[in-house]
């Protein structure tokens, strides 16, 4: 026979091409397999990032809501200009301590004690 054509030549290098497009698709097969599972498990992570980030979103919101309730509790510049004012009208810096008080208390009682004494001493000896 022939090299030229010859059936069972021919048929031996078709399986022989057959076999290396079967073991080529078996291992892209296995290949996709393996990328899906490492997609899968990068789509997790992310996923899961994902929901760390929400949840951290979530918590900075609840903040920010908190903190701008207290805000609205702050006195305004128009509270410290009313104060301003009245502290201004009263002027503090005259304001007496209590030991100041004290002090004076103690001095009128001893002008009135003099006085006590010398009008009990008048009376003493307008009395003899």
């Amino acid at each position: 026979m022939n090299g030229e054509f010859d059936p069972n030549e021919r048929i031996r290098v078709l399986e022989s091409k057959y076999s290396y497009l079967r073991d080529r698709m078996v291992l892209i097969n296995e290949n996709l397999v393996n990328e899906y599972k490492k997609l899968n498990q990068e789509i997790k992570v992310v996923d899961s990032e994902l929901k760390d980030l929400k949840n951290d979103i979530f918590e900075i919101k609840e903040a920010l809501r908190h903190v701008l309730g207290e805000m609205k509790n702050f006195a305004r510049k128009e509270h410290f200009q009313v104060l301003e004012k009245y502290i201004n009208v009263w002027n503090p810096f005259n304001f007496v301590t209590e030991e100041e008080v004290l002090e004076l208390i103690k001095q009128k009682r001893g002008v009135k004690n003099t006085r006590k004494t010398k009008k009990s001493k008048e009376e003493q000896s307008g009395h003899l």
